[in-house]
């Protein structure tokens, strides 16, 4: 006897593209208005990360980005600085300054949760660590103080276990493969062994690098000073992280840093660094 017609029905299975998250040190939002939106047209991050904004939030395009799709959450100054989180989705639960030392007027700071139209809240955050000037300076000195605040919150975030991805100009090439001459840049700011033992006190709390985990070679820069001819002979640093919880880090499926805007004419000395977190 012949069979008779299968019953059951075989769904497809269905993935969900998953969320694109970036970070870019923009070295002036007024500046490189242009080259931000023409890359996020291009890229279509979920969440934009952004530093060095060096305005005050009434300064702050939001309009023009609200066009593509973006709400903003900002954290200005004016000439210096500055922070912000851009997303396709609502921000809520917004904290707009480094907790740990409530004299500390720089914006350099902002954290808020992201819920996307189609994903689960994020907990997103934009860093600008401070460069330091010179080894033995009071800015060099803040910093370390700064990294130290850091750390601390990042401890107590992470006791919540939620889906966070910390991302920024964290002014700090944590290993050599990470510097295009080790050599030449020995005893300076942003390789000096306390700088990177700051930030690798933040990592072995458990945050995943997202790039360096996905790509161990060498040539992963995101930062080329605009001196010395720097850019076209590829003397770069890699000083730009998105660093994820556990939670994302389980998720974490590509990571990369896209070098087309810094050979844009005018561009900020830094590249996007991003990631993409399954949903």
């Amino acid at each position: 006897m012949a069979a008779g017609p299968r019953l059951a029905l075989e769904l497809p299975i269905i993935w969900m593209d998953p969320m694109k998250i970036a970070t870019w040190n923009v070295n002036s939002i007024k500046a490189r208005l242009e080259h931000l939106t023409r890359w996020l047209d291009a890229a279509k991050p979920d969440i934009a990360l952004l530093q060095e904004l060096k305005c005050e939030e009434s300064s702050f395009p939001a309009m023009e980005l609200k066009g593509l799709g973006y709400n903003a959450a900002v954290s200005g100054q004016k000439t210096y600085n500055g922070v912000a989180i851009l997303a396709r989705g609502r921000i809520s639960d917004v904290t707009a300054a480094l907790p740990g030392d409530k004299s500390d007027e720089q914006a350099r700071y902002i954290e808020a949760t992201v819920t996307p139209e189609d994903g689960k809240p994020v907990r997103a955050a934009s860093v600008y660590v401070p460069n330091g000037g010179e080894l033995g300076s009071d800015k060099y000195a803040y910093k370390l103080r700064f990294y130290g605040r850091l750390t601390e919150h990042m401890e107590r975030s992470l006791a919540a276990e939620q889906s966070l991805v910390l991302g920024g100009d964290f002014n700090v090439a944590p290993w050599d493969i990470d510097v295009h001459d080790p050599k030449a840049w020995r005893g300076q700011v942003l390789v000096s062994q306390p700088e990177r033992a700051a930030l690798r006190r933040l990592l072995n709390l458990g945050m995943t690098d997202a790039v360096r985990v996905l790509h161990p070679g060498p040539g992963q820069y995101s930062w080329w000073d605009y001196r010395n001819n720097a850019w076209p002979r590829n003397d770069g640093l890699r000083i730009d992280h998105l660093l994820l919880s556990p939670r994302a880090a389980d998720r974490l499926s590509e990571a990369g840093i896209d070098k087309t805007p810094r050979g844009w004419d005018k561009a900020s000395d830094h590249t996007p660094v991003w990631c993409a977190v399954g949903r």
